[in-house]
């Protein structure tokens, strides 16, 4: 009786909703649990600290004598504040870098804390980073690097055992670990325990990866293991540390095989692994700190474009602060990210979405449990769904008044996988339908910015998918302007250029390195300054809105109008000096290293250092100088070596490398690129220049 009362009910229930449908069936690979929970936390922190913070070199070498490293201040309470206070959901440490220096004082080896004169050599920054977390309630990662180039056993099968017991040293002494992080710089010059070499392995098998990736899975069941060096790991790079991953972006990669950076960036539509993107980038040029880059802190806008070039793109953000030699997040890099919360948090405070009614014909089995009103509902477990035979499908938000926006949130449910190839939205203004953008892919979460548009409805349209289309959840939002600083250039006559991509705004400048106003000069043609150096500064001012953007700034050195190149009579050479990073000038192609660049600077000055700017475009990567050598002369026939090595990691950081060295006089200067990206290819440049002295 009471099973006939049941299913008397239950024919009840499904005439009233409709007829009961099952929930799609999953399309393509899907993440792990841990994948989920990664990805809910979208936003998290990275921060640099080694020997070589001390050195102001970008890597350490790994002969750094441990005595260095002294954080008198250092405060790892400080770091979880300024990351909870953004909204950061974690913190990864860098606990070894390829210096190979320990910020715990790990058994296995004698260079770490414990033989530096922080604390006396009693301290461990990750158990004070571990516990910073737990206290504001922050997840804790840490990072590891595989190469070391302190230690005498790297590249024979010694290390890897070394290496593993360092990494159970991290997986076990402190707490519950979200992301272990395992960089894919491999082999290369180091001390090695005194040897002074270049040391080659073979990432692909040299570290036996699947076994290393048991271990992991052993002590920490619930991590997510990011590797972009190894076999295929949870989490993939996305082929550039800018802060960026493309604007098509699958979850997806084949599970083995090589991965060319195009896909990094965009995944594999038909991949049969899940392996999500991390964008990881960091709020300076560099990773690790150097006072010169005090004044490069990545702006509002630059860090708006990357949290949607990011988080808006089915990504998350890994975010780094390159910690100061006193062991303090320095202040302007704090109020930059405070600056981007603040904006954040008013960007998506009134979803307008809310209070609009949803609508959409194409409802699964007219089912209400997959009507279009679940896209609005706050719950993004719930979704809407097409019947299996869709591939396309549309949902109307009726605002049923006029409303002005320009952004939109859009999620997939990826438990069931990622289904959307292309999608559109439209607003319906003044009684008709009005493109406002054509995307592809969607994901976890897409974030779209569009010029502001009043309204009175909105439509998703799914164009296309490789099942029937499930859409999690949608969002509108009115965004506040933000108006970007004018890029400032000087060209080699020394003529200053301001560009702003805001048409309706004017820009005011300052040659005396003094805060520009709207009382300022105003911008209405190239601006003539004197061979000297020049501290310019600009803004960018809207007018209408009584609104000026932050102040952009640019310290130039000398001009380099009487400069000439002598090692060549290709006159695409002198882009190289134009003052425009987005012209390049390449070598000639297939020549054998050394390849040289000699300069006559016109007259003879005081030189304290050169400034390398590789080629912007990334279809340039391979001509990009990674080994040089900068040689000097009075007379271009005496020359005398003042600065060579390495622009570490200059591939993936393709900004600015600047070189100090001992001031010295000389007329002509000599760059010899001794080794790029792809051994004898072209050596591409955007810009060469000196640093003179006082």
């Amino acid at each position: 009786m009471k099973n006939r009362l049941f299913i008397l009910f239950f024919l009840g229930l499904s005439c009233y909703t409709g007829y009961t449908q099952n929930e799609p069936k999953p399309v393509g690979p899907l993440p792990s649990q841990n994948q989920l929970r990664w990805q809910k936390m979208e936003y998290y922190a990275f921060v640099h600290f080694s020997v070589n913070t001390y050195t102001d070199m970008a890597w350490g070498f790994g002969n750094e004598d441990p005595k260095i490293f002294n954080p008198e201040k250092l405060d790892c309470r400080q770091w979880a504040r300024i990351c909870k206070e953004a909204g950061m959901k974690g913190i990864i440490i860098t606990a070894k870098h390829h210096s190979g220096f320990c910020l715990w004082p790990s058994k296995y080896t004698e260079y770490s804390v414990k033989n530096s004169p922080w604390k006396n050599g009693k301290g461990d920054m990750v158990r004070e980073m571990a516990d910073a977390c737990k206290e504001f309630g922050l997840k804790f990662g840490v990072y590891l690097s595989p190469w070391d180039r302190n230690h005498p056993d790297y590249g024979k099968p010694e290390y890897i055992t070394y290496f593993r017991n360092q990494l159970t040293e991290l997986l076990t002494n402190y707490g519950e670990v979200f992301e272990v992080w395992f960089d894919g710089a491999n082999g290369g010059s180091g001390y090695y325990g005194g040897a002074n070499e270049t040391r080659k392995i073979d990432a692909k098998t040299y570290y036996d990866w699947p076994t290393t990736y048991q271990l992991v899975r052993k002590l920490q069941p619930n991590m997510v293991i990011w590797n972009d060096g190894g076999d295929r790991a949870d989490l993939r790079w996305v082929g550039t540390e800018s802060g960026y991953v493309g604007e098509t972006n699958w979850s997806l990669l084949n599970a083995t095989g090589d991965v060319p950076e195009q896909m990094l960036r965009h995944g594999v539509e038909n991949g049969n692994a899940w392996v999500p993107g991390e964008v990881n980038t960091s709020i300076r040029p560099e990773w690790f700190y150097h006072e010169r880059e005090d004044r490069k802190v990545k702006t509002l806008p630059q860090l708006l474009d990357i949290y949607y070039h990011s988080i808006g793109r089915n990504g998350t953000l890994l975010l780094n602060f390159p910690i100061m030699p006193n062991g303090l997040i320095h202040e302007k890099d704090e109020k930059a990210i405070q600056e981007l919360t603040k904006t954040i948090k008013e960007t998506f405070a009134q979803n307008l979405a809310k209070n609009a009614v949803a609508s959409s014909e194409q409802v699964r089995g007219k089912n209400a449990r997959y009507g279009a009103n679940k896209v609005i509902d706050g719950d993004v477990d719930s979704y809407w769904a097409t019947d299996d035979n869709a591939t396309s499908g549309s949902i109307t938000l009726d605002f049923r008044k006029p409303t002005t926006f320009n952004r939109f949130l859009v999620q997939e449910p990826i438990r069931l996988g990622q289904r959307v190839k292309s999608f559109s939205v439209d607003a319906f203004v003044d009684g008709k339908w009005v493109p406002i953008a054509k995307e592809t892919t969607i994901g976890y979460k897409r974030i779209l910015r569009f010029p502001t548009v009043e309204a009175t409805k909105l439509r998703l349209n799914v164009l296309d998918a490789k099942g029937c289309p499930l859409i999690s959840n949608i969002e509108v939002y009115k965004a506040p302007i933000v108006l970007t600083p004018p890029t400032i250039l000087r060209d080699k006559e020394g003529l200053v250029q301001f560009v702003s991509g805001d048409k309706e705004s004017v820009i005011y400048y300052t040659t005396d390195g003094s805060t520009p106003t709207s009382s300022s000069a105003k911008y209405t043609s190239p601006v003539k300054t004197d061979e000297g150096k020049a501290d310019i500064k600009a803004i960018t001012f809207n007018p209408f809105t009584n609104q000026a953007s932050i102040a952009s700034e640019e310290k130039f050195d000398i001009s380099r109008k009487n400069w000439k190149i002598l090692s060549t009579e290709d006159a695409n050479a002198n882009k190289l000096l134009d003052g425009n990073p987005s012209t390049s000038w390449h070598q000639k192609r297939n020549q054998p290293m050394p390849a040289e660049l000699v300069i006559d600077l016109g007259k003879v000055e005081r030189l304290e250092g050169f400034r390398y700017l590789p080629a912007q475009n990334w279809w340039e990567e391979g001509s990009i100088i990674t080994h040089y050598q900068f040689d000097v002369s009075q007379d271009n026939t005496d020359w005398k070596t003042v600065s060579e090595g390495e622009f570490s990691n200059i591939k993936n950081s393709p900004f600015w490398q600047i070189k100090p060295f001992a001031a010295v006089s000389a007329r002509y200067i000599r760059f010899r690129a001794l080794k790029n990206t792809q051994e004898k290819t072209a050596s591409g440049y955007a810009e060469l220049d000196v640093i003179t002295a006082n």
